[in-house]
């Protein structure tokens, strides 16, 4: 993929240095069922905000262990190309699992009925309209699942980060029914997803499409998928290395992105 390159470049160079070496089915399948190796590093709540190399996490992917869901600490995650994922009970855990499940904005598949459903659907699609209301969606037990890694701490950290720009959600509506919708983080020209939910068939699908046409219009390289799944992969995400996907990070970092509350700039008909 062609990555444009800028000044900006220069810092993503020094803030790699940062977070240790970037250039050069998750195992646990289920975020609040995931397993503590042995030596992941402890960071202890209020430590600096200091990431080991992701090169360091485990074969599972973990990293860190500790610390807190502060913005700066989540903010230097995501930048080093690491995410928190644990569950009720359980301490922070960090991971950065090889390989990592990404969608590149200009290929992303849509089906003959997925194209149907946005012609013919009525969904309406907003952008940073209820964002709480989309995180606490997202929460809620899935079936076959005991409980939600998106504890009310989680919801929290990632409300303080859409309230700084930096977290953004998708909606879908029928009338004024949020039917579905996915939020994520947003940095550079890389989007990092966190997750999506659907309370009618296709309303996530139908946010996804949307959120990543916009994405395309304004630029942006990656979404950071983060864990492999059938449902992502039937949409055109594909598996990297981890040391591809941080030197494709870093250059997405050195772009302007979209800073504030998101809206819609893309033409009705782009999805036709």
């Amino acid at each position: 993929m062609n990555i444009l390159h800028s000044k900006k470049d220069m810092k993503s160079e020094r803030r790699r240095s940062e977070c240790g070496s970037m250039q050069t089915d998750h195992p646990a399948a289920q975020r609040n069922h995931a397993t503590v190796p042995a030596m992941p590093k402890l960071m202890p709540y209020g430590s600096p905000v200091h990431f080991p190399s992701p090169e360091t996490a485990s074969a599972e992917g973990l990293l860190a262990v500790g610390g807190d869901l502060s913005t700066d600490r989540l903010l230097e995650a995501y930048r080093c190309g690491i995410f928190p994922w644990y569950g009720t009970g359980q301490p922070i855990l960090w991971w950065s699992p090889d390989p990592r499940m990404v969608l590149f904005p200009d290929q992303l598949k849509i089906s003959r009925s997925l194209r149907k459903t946005l012609r013919h659907s009525g969904f309406r699609v907003t952008l940073d309209n209820a964002f709480r209301q989309v995180i606490e969606g997202c929460a809620e037990p899935r079936r076959g699942q005991p409980g939600t890694w998106i504890t009310a701490e989680m919801q929290d950290a990632y409300c303080d980060l859409h309230a700084a720009g930096h977290a953004h959600s998708v909606e879908t509506w029928i009338g004024r029914d949020l039917v579905g919708g996915l939020y994520g983080v947003a940095l550079g020209g890389a989007f990092f997803g966190e997750s999506m939910f659907s309370r009618t068939t296709d309303a996530s699908k139908v946010a996804l499409v949307h959120l990543v046409r916009q994405l395309e219009a304004w630029g942006y390289r990656l979404i950071d998928c983060q864990v492999t799944s059938a449902h992502l992969s039937s949409l055109g995400a594909e598996e990297i290395p981890r040391s591809t996907f941080l030197s494709l990070l870093g250059h997405a970092l050195g772009l302007p992105g979209q800073s504030g509350s998101w809206a819609f700039e893309i033409s009705p008909g782009w999805q036709i």
